[in-house]
């Protein structure tokens, strides 16, 4: 059922196709966040105009909140959300991490207290995965131990060898045939452990694999160098996704570096913020030389918000807190960074990857506010 077809290559980067029970998408791929079963302040509806293709949902979130069980009652993730595309589901590691003071890792599993009503939980390897087949999405991440930047070598050591030992476990307990499920990189920012780690990872054939453990505070040149380093250990003919990188360069570094697949809450988070991305840098539409601005937000895109409504509006919308302000905001930079990768698929289609990439980093650098 879950399938991944390279079509074509251009300067590193890789366009290709990911095929699920639920429908293909194409590769490069942005997957919008959707933390609790729901992008924030966004319609599914409106998540589809947008461009997108395939949703991220969080195990860590939905196993506390509604519970993993209910959804499955409910007819599982897609029907209880009413999304008829792809889902991929996190394993939940990186959130039990971001706990630190909260939980405790042993080679068995994570012990950790919620963190809204504090109350215990265990998540094993063999847990995770049968969470994520309870949800019944369509790809699935193992369990994985994510160090925060910075940790010591050994803490890094320690960390991708459990991982790794979770992700063989995690193997043997999946049985959901049309599920597809990731192995995770891990070792930090030590290329040796993060290259040792990719081979031994790769060993064990799984569907696809994430590149995890970045991001996560570290430096950005580090966070291309590990990028690069784990590529480079990964087959051909399986999917790659960077995990939690989201900046539009970040993108364009990236797939010139060999990754298919992305998601981070930037886009969105940021739109909440009042800071949005257009394709010649960043504003902030908070700012005061936005109130009497007619033109739109980006004049060279055409999502609804910037073929709609002036700056004033959306710089007045935000100042008075309307609910409208988050909406509006939020379908301009999801429909930004999906046209982004439209744009990046068409480039390495026709093999002019690098040269598209150069332009539109120098576009994005341009300071606006």
């Amino acid at each position: 059922m879950f399938s991944f077809e390279l079509l074509s290559q251009s300067f590193g980067a890789r366009r290709g196709k990911l095929r699920t029970g639920h429908g293909s998408v194409d590769t490069p791929a942005f997957m919008p966040v959707a933390t609790q079963g729901s992008v924030k302040s966004l319609t599914h509806r409106q998540v589809k105009e947008v461009g997108s293709q395939i949703l991220l949902s969080n195990t860590y979130h939905l196993m506390l909140r509604p519970g993993a069980e209910r959804v499955e009652t409910l007819g599982g993730l897609h029907r209880f959300m009413n999304w008829n595309g792809p889902i991929l589901t996190d394993s939940g590691g990186f959130q039990v991490a971001s706990l630190a003071a909260l939980r405790k890792v042993t080679d068995e599993g994570v012990t950790f207290r919620s963190h809204i009503d504090g109350s215990s939980h265990f998540l094993s390897p063999e847990r995770a995965v049968s969470i994520q087949e309870k949800l019944g999405s369509d790809i699935a991440m193992v369990l994985d131990e994510c160090v925060i930047y910075p940790s010591s070598t050994p803490e890094v050591q320690e960390a991708a060898e459990r991982s790794l030992r979770w992700a063989e476990r995690s193997l043997k307990t999946h049985h959901r045939a049309v599920q597809a499920l990731f192995g995770i990189v891990q070792g930090g920012v030590s290329p040796d452990v993060r290259q040792a780690n990719a081979r031994a990872l790769v060993d064990l054939e799984f569907d696809g694999y994430g590149i995890g453990g970045l991001a996560v505070g570290e430096p950005t040149e580090l966070t291309r160098e590990m990028t690069e380093v784990s590529t480079a250990e990964l087959p051909v003919d399986r999917p790659r996704y960077l995990m939690g990188a989201g900046t539009p360069t970040d993108l364009l570094e990236s797939v010139a570096r060999g990754v298919d697949m992305f998601d981070c809450v930037l886009p969105t988070r940021n739109a909440r913020n009042g800071t949005l991305f257009t394709h010649h840098g960043k504003i902030s539409i908070k700012n005061a030389r936005h109130t009497e601005d007619e033109s739109p937000l980006d004049s060279e895109c055409t999502c609804y918000t910037c073929s709609s409504f002036s700056r004033a509006y959306l710089r007045h919308l935000y100042q008075v807190k309307e609910m409208t302000a988050a909406t509006l905001n939020t379908i301009h930079n999801l429909s930004f960074y999906l046209a982004l990768m439209g744009y990046i698929r068409e480039a390495i289609e026709e093999d002019r990857f690098d040269s598209f990439r150069r332009d539109m980093t120098a576009q994005l650098s341009e300071p606006l506010d």
